[in-house]
């Protein structure tokens, strides 16, 4: 009776397979404008960096971005603190597969606090959208 929820012989592996093949569907279902899809990304990519949390920034790599950083790699070339605020401001897609984002980042500089824009690529892959880390 091991993993047995007691729902008539429903496993929990069962239950945990079932729910994330749900949430699959959800996020392959989204029919929003892909600038929409990649805006939203973006700045939840920028929001998890601005909090320090590398390891989570990580998740946003592309799978061809993974394939040749380690997560130890990306988060050695990351410096923690740096950014003080980013925001989203565009995004244009010039394919169905290719997106170009542009944030405004601010950071201190010489004890003074900066904006500059950033341009980021992304790229859909699957049913996802993902960061390529140049």
């Amino acid at each position: 009776m091991v993993g047995n929820l007691g729902f008539g012989g429903i496993s929990a592996k069962a239950v945990l397979v079932g729910a994330l093949v749900g949430l699959a569907a959800c996020a392959a279902m989204d029919k929003r404008p892909p600038e929409e899809l990649v805006r939203e990304r973006a700045q939840q990519r920028w929001d998890v960096l601005l909090k320090g949390d590398v390891k989570g920034a990580y998740g946003y790599l592309s799978p061809g971005s993974r394939a040749v950083l380690t997560a130890e790699g990306y988060e050695a070339s990351i410096r923690k603190g740096f950014w003080k605020g980013a925001r989203v401001e565009k995004v244009e897609c010039t394919t169905a597969q290719s997106c170009d984002a542009t944030a405004t980042i601010e950071y201190d500089f010489q004890g003074k606090r900066t904006q500059t824009p950033l341009r980021e690529t992304w790229i859909k892959d699957g049913a996802n959208w993902w960061y390529v880390q140049k």
